[in-house]
């Protein structure tokens, strides 16, 4: 039964095991509730065995890297969110994304030096990816867009160099995304976090060997689109994952998100594609692990 008001903030229970292990390719064990050992644990109950901790903010990003070294199930990402550059440049960064943040000054100057700390944090060992970064223009006007692209192409130049995945939040900003990709030259190796676009984009994505990854919202009954691009996404450049606290699957939706739910999407997105779950948890768990260089 779909949650009620009075337990919308009851974790979902633990779904059936999944018979083959996989990895929540995008998570943010900073934002959830109980112990990283507690979300670990549970995940691993279900056959859920690696997660890819994503950074948001320059506090969040320092956690997430300090996670992946503390915890060989995790590998880290870091960077700023599209939403965070305009923050910064503007000076109102108060919070940020994760439970670590804190104000910082405004300007042009702010943001280059908040970039140059995840460069830093990009050469670790731990750190595979870096982002969440990309473009977001949900609730941006046009004095933050400039701030968000400049931030995305920064972002691009550091995974290039670094030789790490780039993972991209795409917001209302398909053809933004793909231009800025196109015009600076996508990382080997691009992720479209929690894919958003249609079968149309999917196949765009395809050509350029850009990865897929599909969040609970795929299960939701006004996401049509992205059960269109699931079908015609290649095997191979399909991913899975929470985005917890974010995006409960149905029949779970409005509740808390976390790693160990990961099943309940694949089962989903087995029936979309028309495959037996263990098929596409050997292939999820594989290709997470070639988009990662883990």
């Amino acid at each position: 039964m779909p949650a009620n008001a009075s337990d919308k903030n009851t974790p979902p229970p633990l779904p059936v095991p999944l018979g083959v292990p996989v990895a929540d390719s995008h998570t943010h064990l900073d934002m959830q509730s109980g112990t990283v050992e507690e979300g670990l644990a549970k995940a691993a109950s279900v056959g859920v065995t690696t997660v890819v901790q994503v950074g948001c903010d320059l506090a969040g990003s320092r956690w997430a890297a300090e996670t992946a070294a503390a915890y060989d199930s995790v590998h880290a990402t870091v960077a700023l969110h599209p939403n965070e550059a305009p923050r910064i440049v503007h000076g109102d960064a108060a919070e940020g994304w994760s439970r670590q943040g804190a104000r910082v000054p405004g300007g042009d100057a702010a943001l280059d030096e908040a970039l140059a700390e995840i460069d830093r944090l990009a050469a670790l060992p731990q750190v595979k990816g870096v982002g969440e970064t990309g473009l977001d223009f949900f609730r941006t006007g046009p004095e933050g867009k400039e701030a968000q692209e400049r931030s995305f192409r920064a972002h691009i130049e550091i995974a290039k160099r670094h030789g790490k995945t780039l993972v991209i939040h795409d917001r209302d900003a398909h053809d933004d995304v793909l231009r800025v990709l196109k015009e600076e030259g996508a990382p080997e190796r691009t992720v479209f976090h929690c894919y958003s676009g249609d079968a149309g984009m999917a196949e765009i994505c395809a050509r350029e060997g850009y990865y897929l990854s599909f969040a609970g919202n795929v299960t939701f009954k006004n996401a049509q689109n992205l059960r269109d691009a699931l079908v015609v996404a290649p095997l191979e450049l399909v991913l899975v994952e929470t985005d917890a606290p974010f995006l409960t699957p149905a029949p779970y939706r409005g509740r808390p998100n976390a790693p160990y739910l990961i099943p309940v999407t694949v089962r989903a997105m087995a029936a979309v594609r028309g495959t037996d779950e263990d098929t596409l948890a050997a292939a999820l768990a594989t290709n997470t692990a070639r988009a990662f260089g883990y």
